[in-house]
């Protein structure tokens, strides 16, 4: 058995074992295209709470995208300030919207929805302040497009399962993801690998004796 099969065979035991844990998670509400780039440019290095009051402050501020676009910068960070990063957070989304109006005479990403995947994530990942993961994030969970979005917690603990080449960097992971697993499944397996590295695997101290995939993980070193 090479690699890939063996990575594969592993993965279908491992999603299994989280289904069973965790269920089948849904993703938060379902947003469109441009509002599910802005909430996750929002959530990078932050928590979901302080995501969500941040993109909800800015929907109650501004009546569109366009108004976003086109706000004070300062007082666009103030009411973002919430979500962390906001000196970053801030110049990136109104970037972003600028470029998807250059692009398309209009705020909107539906069109992608036409194009080929690798399309749709070349053209995304041009934009400021989206990369790899937000990218395949508004693919998988606004556009219905096949695409594994790969955060800090998923490469950490597919790393440590076993689930992908230990060399392999996080940008690389991505790709390496979407060979392994079943396109239907990329969602679902995206959030429950995230919800065994918050509740489980955790950076500093896993807790390995209630981990329910510990006897399939090749983490060398479990904790007791």
């Amino acid at each position: 058995m090479d690699q890939i099969q063996e990575h594969r065979a592993r993965l279908v035991q491992v999603q299994d074992r989280l289904r069973h844990r965790f269920g089948t998670p849904t993703w938060h509400v379902k947003l469109p295209a441009v509002d599910e780039l802005v909430c996750t440019i929002l959530s990078q290095n932050t928590n979901d709470i302080n995501r969500d009051k941040a993109f909800k402050a800015l929907k109650e501020r501004y009546p569109n995208w366009e108004a976003v676009r086109d706000a004070d910068p300062a007082e666009l960070r103030s009411v973002i300030r919430i979500a962390g990063l906001a000196n970053q957070k801030g110049p990136n989304i109104q970037a972003a919207l600028r470029d998807i109006t250059e692009e398309r005479g209009e705020i909107d990403l539906d069109w992608l929805k036409e194009k080929d995947p690798e399309e749709a994530r070349k053209w995304l990942v041009k934009l400021r302040g989206v990369g790899p993961k937000t990218a395949a994030i508004v693919m998988v969970f606004a556009l219905g497009m096949p695409a594994f979005p790969v955060d800090t917690h998923i490469y950490r603990v597919t790393g440590r399962i076993g689930l992908r080449p230990r060399d392999l960097d996080i940008s690389k992971t991505h790709a390496y993801m979407e060979q392994i697993a079943d396109p239907d499944d990329f969602g679902s397996l995206h959030l429950n690998l995230i919800n065994l590295g918050r509740e489980i695997c955790q950076a500093r101290k896993p807790k390995c004796p209630i981990c329910p995939i510990i006897d399939l993980c090749q983490y060398e070193d479990k904790t007791e």
